[in-house]
């Protein structure tokens, strides 16, 4: 192969990697058809692949593909309407409306617009919590339909045709393509920061499978909240961002060399990753500033005062109790209140804790939540209630699958013979 083609392969390779995406953006608001969108996408680096070496790279290469993936898009409509007559009328809606290589739209702001655009698409609430995960990762964030199900462990076909059914409702139902209006703007964006935690969560603690950690997901978590944030800079994406990256930072000390969890109070904090604490802090103070202060702000905040502690016994509780309490006024959700149950007993010991996460057992809404049975367990443990706190690992135990933290809960427990 001639070194000039190897060259511009290298090229087209890259921009695949780094701008296939806000070309596939562009072209689903041009064609209006993920799949379609799709088709012309893979077209158009076929095209550049056959093109570029001979013609040299053009000015504008995102813009050049952008353009050919919708000439490719209508050519392809205008040989279907040979069988289908409506599709006619789609190709030359498609050349009358469309735009091309000089069009300012397709290199800019707006096509930044359209990045933003499908990611309110992806995460519409129409969907299935599920879909708007799968659909974002694959859309979105240009992962594949094998490396997703991989990391949540179902099969290719599975998650294949989930994402096929998400195409066909936002399809069907007629979900618009577009950044909701101001009015509603915040509880669409609720949606799209929800999927975005959850693919965090379960990149940081897996609810699957032997890996306690899946960091590819994780990493594509805080990428996406980076984008979000970028094209939307409002004080809960901040918040979020903020709040992943302290979490994030603490990674490598949260194992230990046999892969077992380790307790926040007993990691390493030399180990934790200080540029992405610095940056977390800084996101999270930006969010606070505002003084529109929401849920994964305040989350960011209580992240912050543990990072901000050199080590353990350096924790400001209190301060962490009062941010709980704050939390709960937003957000008054049963997880919510056990976790201010633990700042308490951290606070005012493990009596006062056990008796805040005795009386939320007491309404049966944690009965099912294995970390409720494990918070009880910890702090039983501490008050030396040995009979009890087996009761609770037991309990804890029975509801969490084989796993590394499954052998963190067994190994407390042997603790007490």
């Amino acid at each position: 192969m001639p070194q000039a083609k190897m060259a511009m392969d290298d090229v087209i390779g890259r921009l695949y990697r780094e701008q296939s995406r806000r070309v596939l953006a562009t072209l689903i608001r041009l064609l209006g058809d993920f799949d379609l969108a799709e088709e012309a996408l893979q077209e158009a680096f076929v095209a550049a692949s056959a093109q570029w070496p001979v013609d040299g790279l053009p000015d504008n290469p995102r813009a050049w593909l952008v353009s050919a993936g919708r000439f490719r898009a209508i050519d392809r409509i205008r040989q279907r309407a040979r069988f289908d007559a409506s599709m006619s009328d789609l190709a030359f809606r498609l050349a009358e409306t469309g735009e091309d290589v000089a069009h300012p739209d397709t290199d800019g702001p707006g096509i930044e617009d359209d990045r933003l655009r499908l990611i309110f698409t992806c995460c519409h609430p129409a969907l299935a919590p599920e879909a708007r995960v799968a659909l974002t990762l694959r859309e979105v964030c240009g992962l594949t339909t094998e490396e997703i199900a991989a990391a949540y462990l179902t099969s290719p076909t599975t998650l294949a045709q989930r994402i096929v059914r998400a195409k066909a409702k936002i399809r069907d139902a007629g979900i618009p393509y577009e950044v909701p209006e101001a009015p509603d703007l915040p509880a669409r964006l609720d949606s799209v920061l929800q999927v975005i935690y959850l693919i965090f969560n379960e990149g940081y603690l897996a609810s699957s499978g032997e890996a306690l950690m899946r960091t590819e997901l994780s990493a594509e978590a805080i990428r996406l909240a980076r984008l979000l944030m970028d094209l939307l800079p409002e004080p809960e994406v901040m918040g979020l961002l903020g709040l992943m990256l302290l979490t994030e930072a603490r990674r490598p000390a949260r194992t230990d060399a046999a892969g077992r969890p380790v307790l926040l109070s007993d990691q390493d904090r030399s180990l934790w990753l200080k540029p992405m604490i610095e940056e977390g802090c800084a996101v999270v103070t930006r969010a606070l500033e505002s003084k529109r202060i929401g849920p994964y702000a305040l989350q960011g905040a209580i992240a912050a005062v543990h990072a901000e502690a050199g080590d353990a016994g350096a924790t400001d509780w209190p301060q962490i109790v009062g941010l709980y309490d704050a939390l709960m006024q937003r957000m008054p959700t049963p997880v919510v209140a056990l976790n201010r149950a633990v700042a308490v007993a951290m606070r005012d010991g493990p009596t006062a804790g056990l008796r805040l996460i005795d009386a939320l057992m007491a309404d049966g809404g944690l009965d099912d939540y294995r970390l409720a049975h494990a918070a009880r367990a910890e702090l039983l443990q501490q008050q030396g209630d040995v009979a009890a706190a087996r009761e609770a690992w037991d309990a804890a135990l029975a509801l969490t699958r084989p796993s590394a933290e499954r052998d963190h809960m067994l190994a407390r427990r042997g603790v007490l013979g």
